[in-house]
């Protein structure tokens, strides 16, 4: 699909439903942070049947909002696309409908070597081409444990009965 025909398609939604993300057995909402919490994991956006995902920050974090691989930067960057991939399952998307990362290390100087080499070799294993655009800052994170953190914005046509 073009960039024109999507835009034509999105302009066609009469309305724009708007849903929580939710993978459970990969990730939950963190218990760490004070309640209510001020944000979800993401959200689904739905334009007729065309279909965005806006994925709030995620790392790498447990079922049980622990934090996993704590001072293991390549294990937790490999935990966070795992996050990210249990949430596109389970909105009937995949990495091909990836279009943007924002990709934030604790230091960047350090890791991101390593990071572009985790990143790479998962990308490479999801065969994506074209590739999502993305932009990598160094950023202070939520949790003084965690190194790497990523948002990221799927748009898919949608071919899934509709949600009741």
């Amino acid at each position: 699909m073009t960039s024109k025909e999507l835009f034509r398609e999105i302009s066609r939604a009469t309305t724009i439903a708007k849903n929580r993300l939710s993978a459970p057995e990969a990730l939950n909402k963190a218990f760490y942070y004070q309640r209510p919490s001020s944000s979800s994991r993401g959200l689904r956006l739905d334009f007729g049947n065309i279909a965005g995902l806006l994925m709030s920050g995620t790392a790498s974090v447990g079922p049980n909002s622990e934090t996993l691989h704590v001072g293991d930067f390549r294990a937790q960057t490999r935990r966070t696309f795992a996050n990210i991939t249990a949430l596109l399952k389970s909105e009937g998307a995949a990495w091909k409908d990836v279009v943007w990362t924002t990709c934030y290390l604790r230091d960047i100087e350090r890791d991101y070597v390593e990071f572009n080499e985790e990143r790479t070799a998962f990308y490479t294993s999801q065969a994506l081409d074209p590739l999502p655009a993305s932009t990598g800052i160094q950023a202070k994170l939520c949790r003084p444990d965690l190194l790497v953190e990523i948002e990221t914005i799927a748009i898919f046509r949608d071919n899934r009965a509709p949600k009741e």
